[in-house]
């Protein structure tokens, strides 16, 4: 006799798909876990910002994200927007701008712990605190509004930790649909959306797994060269392609720079900035 299940599917099917989905499980784990046997290298001693680089624009005037006329330029921060405080990175969110890496970074698991401070400054008085960590940058400081070099965005803002942004016209690909609000265009992830490519845009992740203000969240980003993922404590909420940007008229691939944590409005607190070299291939789709 043939069983059948209450959806009308022969059993043996159904096992079988059953099994082929433990089997993807398992292969998505081990892909995740490529590197990890690699050791973890410090970012941020907790002391001073060694390594470290600043970029202070000055407080913009309007919420437009309009370039500064003037900028305090490199390692010029009067205000301290970037200090050390109890053993954590402060980013004040005073004045925007970024503190960068030294180093330059490719094939890497970045993982690091962030939470908000209380602080807020005009003109997001009125918005969510908002940061970010920028990956793959390279070129000169304030390419983006002429506060943040040309990279990737882990965005780091209240409700929205994981999201994807572009800056200074980097590109991926990636499976998403459309999520346009208002005046805005942009995407939201859905691995089961077809691919796009050339997507220069914001995508938003997928699922919410932040903790309440205040709360230590932790972050990761894993590149290995061609895939890109956006973990929020643990969880996988974002995965794009073939990170690429424009040079002398053309895309070509983009996949080394710094590591940069922007200021733009709010008081953030980091700690824990690591980083370990990846061994090779992609992660799997868990």
């Amino acid at each position: 006799m043939r069983y059948f299940s209450t959806t009308g599917q022969p059993m043996t099917t159904l096992r079988t798909a059953a099994r082929a989905a433990l089997l993807l499980a398992a292969l998505g784990l081990a892909g995740l876990a490529h590197g990890a046997d690699q050791p973890w290298t410090t970012l941020f001693n907790g002391k001073d910002l060694t390594g470290w680089t600043t970029w202070v624009s000055m407080q913009p005037t309007s919420d437009n994200m309009k370039a500064p006329t003037t900028v305090r330029g490199l390692n010029n921060d009067p205000k301290g927007v970037f200090t050390v405080v109890d053993g954590m990175l402060r980013v004040s969110g005073e004045e925007w701008g970024a503190v960068s890496t030294t180093q330059e970074y490719g094939n890497f698991h970045l993982s690091f712990d962030v939470r908000w401070g209380t602080k807020k400054w005009f003109p997001r008085l009125d918005a969510p605190r908002d940061s970010g960590l920028l990956y793959y940058a390279v070129g000169p400081e304030g390419a983006q509004s002429g506060h943040w070099m040309r990279s990737h965005e882990f965005q780091i803002q209240e409700g929205d930790c994981g999201d994807y942004h572009s800056l200074d016209g980097v590109t991926v690909d990636a499976h998403v649909g459309d999520a346009n609000a208002g005046d805005w265009k942009f995407y939201r992830y859905d691995p089961a959306q077809p691919l796009r490519t050339g997507l220069a845009s914001r995508i938003l992740k997928r699922g919410t797994f932040e903790k309440p203000a205040g709360e230590w969240n932790t972050m990761e980003v894993i590149a290995d060269g061609k895939t890109v993922i956006h973990k929020v404590n643990g969880h996988e909420v974002l995965r794009v392609e073939n990170s690429r940007q424009p040079l002398n008229g053309t895309m070509v691939p983009l996949t080394r720079g710094k590591f940069s944590i922007q200021s733009e409005g709010a008081e953030t607190f980091y700690r824990n900035i690591r980083v370990r070299a990846l061994d090779g291939a992609a992660a799997a789709q868990p």
